[in-house]
């Protein structure tokens, strides 16, 4: 941290683990219904014998774990809160510490590193050993010679993923929940460091944004009514997403996640009680997630609601950005007609980046990558400031 910010660690204890996969009887509070999962916890593709297909509801580090607040020095509490939502398949926040601190000393606001679901501090640390996951991936190219961009980094999600891809649903519902939990925790008055009359925004990056937009969608409570919402290299609907990076996902897994989630989806609802229920029985915010599948399917709902909160949102697109192509963000964000008031800028470096790594470390070019996180930064504190 700088001299004028500060970090703090706080305790959190999801309350939403109930939902996800690993066993076969379900309860949603909100309708005091009892529900069976009544498909397979996973499907034998994809799944080589390891530790990696636990079953989720079982991850202790995703149901109690530690996250950080980013706080200017000295402050005894805040009123003013920024959650920052980090990318897909992300394990540690070092590349994420200097956008808190940014946003913290250019907006005065306390930044909270929120981690998604089986990310950052709520993965096994097992899912991280360079050693483990290299022999993992090389068994995966054994399995499957074709596959494109196997890695270390992306064996242990692409290998949940490609064997049970509704946990992209669940992971993301419940990271939904815990999120609502932590704001309700705060108007508590539960939190040792954020006040009860707190507001918030939100700053998050690729699939964080996704996040983000369902949260704001939904509204939930009227809670994120006056929450401003800016989107980094982020605002497509997950059909228009490009994700088969070695960072990320291989082909294997994305294949098998755009089947389900665009393709075949509506099917696999229909087979699924404990899924249908939550994406198609009264829950707001798996309709809304439901309508950011599919660009074309779930439009006249998403651009409903992107329009009714128009102004609140505001995104920075990289140029030779190739897993979030900058008109894709402007397709979904601005509406097919372009009749939807949501500013998109998109922006270019006179150096190589790309999606995962915009202002990369050690390069040679520190002074140039600085002007470019300055002149990225202060556009995202200036939508917050106005």
């Amino acid at each position: 941290m700088s001299s004028k910010t500060e970090l703090k660690t706080y305790r959190f204890a999801s309350s939403s683990y109930h939902i996800l996969p690993g066993t076969s009887d379900y309860h949603c509070v909100k309708h005091d219904v009892r529900l069976k999962h009544n498909y397979p916890f996973h499907i034998e593709v994809g799944t080589i014998k390891d530790n990696v297909h636990i079953k989720d509801i079982s991850v202790e580090e995703n149901r109690n774990f530690e996250y950080q607040v980013v706080q200017p020095l000295g402050s005894g509490n805040t009123k003013k809160v920024t959650f920052l939502f980090h990318g897909f398949n992300e394990k540690d926040w070092s590349k994420y510490m200097p956008w808190a601190k940014a946003i913290c000393e250019g907006t005065g606001s306390s930044v909270v590193l929120f981690p998604i679901a089986f990310h950052m501090q709520r993965a096994p640390k097992y899912w991280s050993s360079k050693r483990a996951m290299f022999k993992l991936s090389e068994e995966r190219k054994n399995r499957y010679p074709n596959v494109v961009q196997s890695t270390l980094s992306n064996v242990a999600i692409s290998m949940r993923v490609h064997a049970m891809p509704q946990r992209f649903i669940w992971s993301g519902l419940q990271t939904y929940y815990d999120v609502i939990q932590l704001i309700e925790e705060c108007k508590a008055g539960r939190h040792p460091y954020i006040r009860e009359d707190f507001e918030f925004d939100i700053f998050a990056y690729s699939i964080g944004g996704f996040l983000s937009q369902i949260l704001k969608l939904t509204n939930y409570k009227g809670y994120f009514s006056n929450t401003k919402v800016c989107l980094f290299c982020s605002g497509f609907t997950f059909n228009r997403l490009s994700p088969v990076s070695k960072f990320i996902l291989d082909s294997e897994a994305n294949v098998a996640l755009y089947s389900f989630l665009v393709e075949h989806f509506d099917k696999f609802l229909q087979k699924d009680d404990l899924l249908h229920h939550y994406i198609q029985e009264d829950h707001i915010e798996g309709e809304v997630l439901l309508s950011m599948l599919n660009y074309q399917k779930g439009r006249t709902l998403r651009e409903g609601l992107l329009r009714k909160y128009e102004k609140d949102i505001y995104a920075i697109t990289l140029q030779k950005d190739t897993v979030v192509p900058s008109f894709e963000v402007i397709n979904t964000l601005q509406g097919a007609y372009r009749d939807i008031d949501i500013k998109v800028d998109e922006v270019d470096f006179d150096r190589a980046y790309t999606h995962e790594n915009p202002f990369p470390s050690n390069t040679g070019n520190n002074e140039q990558i600085m002007a470019d996180f300055t002149r990225v930064f202060a556009k995202v504190c200036a939508f917050y400031n106005n």
